[in-house]
Formats: C-alpha cells, sequence, structure tokens
C-alpha cells in the first residue's frame, strides 16, 4: 500500500508538511482552551485554525499527491502504450515513475540538471532509480544528467516526452530552448505532455510554500508550444496544474 512515505521523492518539508505546525499548535491550543474553560473565541478561532491545516494536509497529500507518483493528467498521452520516452527535469521521479506505472510498456530515460535546489533535497540519478526500485519500474528506467536547454538524446529518436513542473522553473527566455529541445528528440508524430505549476484556488488554499508561483497564462504557453513546431491536442486543469498534451508534426517538424 503506497503511503506518503512510501517513496523518497526528497521534497523540502514546508512543500509537504507546512501546515502539521499549525495544525499541531492550534489544536493543541483549542484542546488547552476548551479544557481550560477559556473564552469561547479562543476555543473557536484555534479550532478553526486547526481544521484549516487538516484540510490543507489532506488535500497535500490526497489530492496534490506531492509524495506519491504523478497521476496522468490526461488518459490520452502515449495511449498505446509502448516505446521509448524521455522524462526532462525528471527530478527524484514523481511524473516519470508515474507514467511507467500507467504504461507497463514503455521504456524511460530520465533527464535532469541534478544540480541546484529545485525544492527537492538530494536530487541525484541514484534518488530517482531508489524511486524507480520502489515502484518496481527500474528494469525500465535509467536516469542520466542533462541539461532541458541542451538535451544530450539524439533528434528524432523518441516516441514521446514528458516534463511536469520543470520547464516552467527555467528563466522565460530560457523555455523556449527548452521547447525547442522537446521538438528536436521527438520522432514526428511524437507526443509531448507539459504540466506547469497553476496557482488556483486549490493551491491558495492549501499550500503556501507552492502560492508563490505565478499564476499560469495557457496563452502564453499555447503561443510558447507553437512556436517551438508542436501542434497542441489538449489542455486542461487539474487541482494546481495546467497542462498541455501535444504532438510533432509528422512533416515540416524536424528541426
Amino acid at each position: 500500500m503506497n503511503t506518503p512515505f512510501t517513496y523518497e521523492f526528497g521534497y523540502a518539508w514546508p512543500i509537504g508538511w507546512l501546515p502539521a505546525i499549525p495544525l499541531l499548535v492550534f489544536g493543541g491550543l483549542a484542546a488547552l482552551a476548551c479544557w481550560r474553560g477559556w473564552r469561547s473565541w479562543i476555543t473557536a478561532v484555534s479550532g478553526v485554525v486547526a481544521v484549516w491545516a487538516a484540510v490543507a494536509l489532506i488535500f497535500v497529500h490526497g489530492i496534490f499527491r506531492i509524495n506519491l507518483p504523478m497521476e496522468l493528467p490526461t488518459e490520452r498521452f502515449m495511449a498505446a502504450g509502448g516505446g521509448e520516452v524521455v522524462d526532462v527535469g525528471a527530478g527524484s521521479g514523481r511524473a516519470g515513475i508515474g507514467l511507467l506505472l500507467a504504461r507497463p510498456a514503455l521504456r524511460l530515460t530520465a533527464v535532469d540538471i541534478y544540480e541546484g535546489f529545485w525544492g527537492i533535497e538530494g536530487n541525484t540519478p541514484e534518488r530517482f532509480m531508489v524511486n524507480a526500485r520502489i515502484a518496481g519500474v527500474a528494469d525500465r528506467a535509467r536516469a542520466q544528467v542533462g541539461d532541458a536547454r541542451a538535451i544530450p538524446l539524439a533528434a528524432s529518436a523518441y516516441d514521446g516526452v514528458i516534463s511536469a513542473y520543470a520547464i516552467d522553473h527555467l528563466r522565460r527566455d530560457e523555455i523556449p530552448v527548452a521547447l525547442s529541445e522537446v521538438t528536436r528528440i521527438l520522432k514526428p508524430g511524437g507526443e509531448f505532455l507539459l504540466a506547469v505549476v497553476n496557482v488556483d484556488r486549490w493551491v491558495l488554499f492549501t499550500s503556501p510554500a507552492i502560492a508563490h508561483h505565478p499564476r499560469a497564462d495557457p496563452q502564453r504557453w499555447r503561443t510558447v508550444l507553437e512556436a517551438a513546431g508542436l501542434e497542441i491536442l489538449e489542455q486542461g486543469t487539474t487541482p494546481g496544474s495546467l497542462h498541455f498534451l501535444t504532438r510533432k508534426p509528422t512533416s515540416g517538424g524536424d528541426s
């Protein structure tokens, strides 16, 4: 059974557990106020904060699933089931491992710069492979160091690419470069699934640690994806996320 403690994704504690602090503090204060017979407003306010914190924790781990493999936001991606896929900005493996679990015939190459701090502590290829072994998919995965702005893989060689909450962390002028690299490594007709952080009401309610991200602009993302030579097949949202399913054209799309 998977729990928030099954995998070793390594997200910094404020991302996954910050609401636990007000839950303990204000839950304890509410209990103490009730026991000692303090003024009712103290009990009420403390109780409201504690309830919010409990709900926020449920959302972070039950809806956002921050410590579990990512569920695909669309069943259309790589629906045929097989092929070679690249996870760009793979990190510790939430997206790539989620994809491997959903598509048991796929093989995946995880590529990440694996330096600096992107919310994951101890972000290394070895951590990715540890999580792949926990999920039972290590025989279909490999992880290597590589920059999204210069992906060290062959052109027109891959059936699909996935990138979740990585390319949107690049500087604005670097995003088109990374998307052009995605197009370059895709086979004609290959699919690209992009997910970016979207600060919606779910994020604002549950996770102050993520709410510093700018609100995602769907039209801007459509523009840069199309400029990279990708055809948009689907646009959608899930809590905290905006995604695009795209395809490299079968003709005139090689770069």
